[in-house]
């Protein structure tokens, strides 16, 4: 059932597993970067690939990176100092933003070109090498779900210099081998991603509800940090893989005061961005 906050990652953490997660990806953005965040359909879809990281963004823009830029839909560097008290269609429209290319092809040329610094993805599968599939569960020319289709996304993890990946731990999700590649990690059936000759360096970190994952020298998924309260047990339960984990495991920082103010007074008040 939607709430207005989810319940905390612990139950005396005093903060959410959303509020968690934007502070993790604020911390990762530098001043000037210039974001890329695509579209969400509705609820915990839209939390994730859209409402986190404008949240983070934000963040990131009051504590430490002033300069940071969002690209997302068709606005050019929406003015996220207002954001808006829903998400229907007129609120988008009247959203104030430094301009607004009608072109989708103008984005995609952008994207080529190097020009994003950052970018978010969700997918329905994430494996061991950071492949993502947004396309097609099972055998693509008779699949179990056909999925949304290829959108950007292929282009985000072949261009983009630093792309982050938002998606909830969960078994299904964290397959061994992706069964369709839409986009390319650091590795496909053991062939590395610079021998596809793609300029991009490859996804960066996984950010998820449960704990924080990046890529070791191989391009294999790696431990970062688990969520406070989180146990190593139920991390390896909900992942068809395991993971590189070190010897010792951080935890994640957890939001500081400051953090949760803005948050929750100044950046989302309403709960429009993470409500689910």
């Amino acid at each position: 059932m939607p709430m207005s906050r989810l319940p905390a990652s612990a139950p005396s953490a005093g903060f959410t597993v959303n509020e968690l997660a934007a502070c993790v990806i604020a911390r990762e953005i530098r001043d000037d970067d210039l974001i890329f965040v695509g579209v969400g359909t509705n609820g915990r879809a839209f939390t994730l690939a859209v409402g986190i990281p404008l949240t983070a963004a934000r963040l990131a823009q009051l504590r430490h990176a002033p300069g940071a830029t969002v690209y997302w839909g068709n606005l050019l560097d929406p003015d996220l100092s207002r954001m808006p008290d829903n998400l229907r269609q007129d609120s988008l429209t009247r959203w104030q933003a430094a301009a607004c290319p009608a072109d989708t092809g103008f984005k995609c040329d952008m994207l080529a070109r190097g020009r994003f610094d950052v970018s978010f993805e969700s997918a329905a599968q994430v494996d061991r090498w950071g492949n993502l599939n947004i396309t097609a569960i099972g055998d693509y020319d008779h699949p179990k779900v056909r999925l949304v289709g290829c959108l950007a996304q292929p282009e985000h993890l072949a261009f983009v210099r630093r792309p982050i990946i938002v998606v909830d731990l969960d078994r299904r999700t964290f397959v061994d081998q992706v069964d369709f590649v839409t986009s390319v990690g650091h590795r496909v059936r053991g062939t590395p991603r610079r021998e596809f000759g793609l300029p991009g360096p490859g996804p960066a970190l996984v950010v998820t509800d449960k704990a924080i994952f990046d890529f070791g020298a191989d391009g294999g998924m790696r431990l970062r940090s688990l969520h406070p309260g989180v146990e190593l047990d139920d991390i390896l339960a909900r992942m068809g893989f395991a993971p590189e984990i070190p010897a010792q495991i951080p935890v994640t920082a957890p939001p500081e005061a400051e953090e949760l103010r803005l948050l929750r007074d100044v950046i989302d008040p309403n709960g429009v961005m993470m409500r689910v």
